[in-house]
């Protein structure tokens, strides 16, 4: 059975720096494309970052330059590194995961989805 926990949400002030983490299991997690979507309330989820099995990354544009997607595949764990955050950043974030860097860039029929973690920036 396959599961995505991510960790590392909570609460930070404007500016603040904050590093989620995506831990992987029951998949051959070298072989996904994965990535972190966000969604705010009464928004759609949207693309954060997308990093394939190459290392090539892809970034949503209201977060290119502030945040970093990185992964160890021999912890099978993905990471989001998130610096100057702001208050628009607050959001549910989710790991995701794809055998298609393109269909996961696409939210096109995602093949797992962790369960999500709470980031709350304030101003």
């Amino acid at each position: 059975q396959v599961q995505l926990v991510e960790s590392g949400g909570g609460l930070v002030q404007a500016g603040g720096s904050l590093r989620l983490s995506c831990k992987a299991s029951g998949m051959f997690f070298r072989i996904y494309a994965m990535g972190w979507y966000r969604q705010a309330p009464g928004k759609q989820r949207e693309l954060v970052a997308v990093i394939t099995t190459g290392g090539s990354t892809n970034y949503g544009d209201s977060v290119l330059g502030r945040f970093t997607i990185s992964r160890d595949n021999a912890k099978n764990t993905v990471y989001l590194q998130m610096n100057s955050l702001k208050p628009e950043d607050t959001a549910v974030y989710y790991c995701a995961a794809d055998r298609s860097n393109l269909d996961l860039r696409a939210n096109n029929g995602v093949d797992y989805w962790g369960k999500g973690t709470l980031v709350t920036v304030s101003s």
